[in-house]
């Protein structure tokens, strides 16, 4: 898996409680209801390292 992936895997758990970004086949586990204030975060945390990654 590539850096990419990972980071947003990471975004993904620390924000949202998603465990996986991997297609799983069942609605049960591939939607998810989320706070839009969580959703917010997760937004901001990808924009920042998306910054970084352009500031390196």
């Amino acid at each position: 898996m590539n850096n990419t992936n990972d980071l947003l895997e990471s975004i993904a758990s620390e924000y949202l409680d998603i465990e996986t970004l991997a297609e799983r086949k069942s609605d049960a586990l591939d939607f998810h209801e989320i706070s839009v204030w969580n959703l917010r975060k997760a937004l901001q945390a990808a924009y920042e390292a998306g910054q970084q990654t352009l500031a390196s």
